[in-house]
């Protein structure tokens, strides 16, 4: 839910819903979007010397190219991603892992003592510490990273994994998203705020009424309080368009729009804002959008992906799974 929902962005949905795994991730247990290291990667307080090694030149919108990737968050807490094809292996990245979040050639954790991590660049690179402790949700796209704090405040950074925070809002935000060179974020009251450009950008209230907020390229959607789902592209002053109505979860990325309706049934459309939709799958829980890739978590626990046109065939990726992401590559 606040996807992500979220592939997150290319539009692309750093995704988000409050108080689930990720904000954009209905049906989940803590408020965030969804690894101690794996085998044969260095422990997780090791190898954040390197973040300055790792600094990139890339602006907001931009993110390193890398192969698409599928991640997945198991009820143990591990967090595995593979890259390439469907069938590809899995890795392991982390464990103690409460939310996963891809983006581009990074990945994000969220540990289950709130600490973010982030890792650039091939899958057995070393994680970063980005920031320890009391994080409830972390998101990426391109080069920027942003955290959501217990506190209630949004920070993001932008650069190398090395670059300073900027305090962006300290209004008891519930929800954090990014995509390209926009920043949104979601208060306590309901309120939807985006600004365009830099970090220090000014705010635009997008709307009052909300308990979802997802970015996208020139795509902004919020799911109101009651459950209808509202799209606008362009500016930051466009129209709001009426997507659906009794919504859980909102997805965005590309020219695709993905919803998760109230019993279950996910629903997608491709292309302009009043596309048709097409039922893609039944007992979801959480929906992910990258590229050309559609992505379910099912009340069962099977993680579910289809590469393709909105009628391609799924294939199940994973069991006894709580969380999923996806990432185009460059987003």
């Amino acid at each position: 839910m606040i996807d992500s929902a979220g592939r997150g962005p290319a539009r692309c949905d750093a995704e988000a819903h409050m108080t689930t795994r990720s904000a954009t991730r209905p049906g989940l247990v803590l408020l965030g979007a969804g690894l101690a290291c794996a085998a044969g990667l260095l422990p997780a307080g090791l190898g954040t010397t390197s973040a300055s090694a790792q600094a990139q030149t890339q602006g907001p919108a931009q993110a390193a190219v890398a192969l698409p990737r599928i991640g997945v968050l198991k009820v143990g807490g591990d967090a595995l991603v593979k890259e390439g094809g469907l069938s590809a292996s899995w890795v392991l990245e982390h464990d103690g892992v409460i939310q996963i979040a891809l983006a581009g050639d990074r990945i994000g954790v969220l540990t289950g003592d709130g600490k973010a991590w982030v890792k650039e660049g091939g899958l057995s690179t070393n994680w970063v510490l980005e920031h320890d402790g009391g994080v409830k949700q972390i998101a990426l796209s391109g080069d920027r990273i942003g955290v959501l704090t217990g506190d209630g405040k949004a920070w993001v950074k932008e650069g190398g994994l090395s670059a300073n925070w900027v305090l962006e809002h300290d209004g008891r935000v519930k929800q954090i998203a990014l995509s390209g060179d926009r920043i949104g974020v979601l208060t306590a009251d309901g309120r939807a705020w985006v600004k365009e450009g830099g970090l220090s950008a000014n705010w635009v209230l997008e709307h009052d009424s909300a308990k979802q907020l997802a970015l996208a390229g020139d795509r902004i959607g919020v799911v109101r309080a009651d459950g209808v789902a509202l799209v606008k592209e362009g500016g930051l002053s466009a129209t709001w368009v009426t997507e659906n109505t009794a919504v859980k979860q909102l997805v965005l990325a590309g020219d695709r729009i993905g919803v998760v309706r109230g019993g279950g049934a996910a629903l997608v459309k491709e292309g302009g804002l009043s596309a048709t939709w097409v039922t893609e799958n039944l007992n979801v829980l959480e929906l992910a959008l990258a590229g050309k890739r559609i992505g379910v978590l099912k009340v069962t626990g099977e993680a579910l992906v289809k590469e393709g046109g909105l009628s391609a065939t799924w294939v199940t990726e994973n069991t006894g799974v709580i969380d999923i992401a996806l990432s185009s590559g460059t987003d």
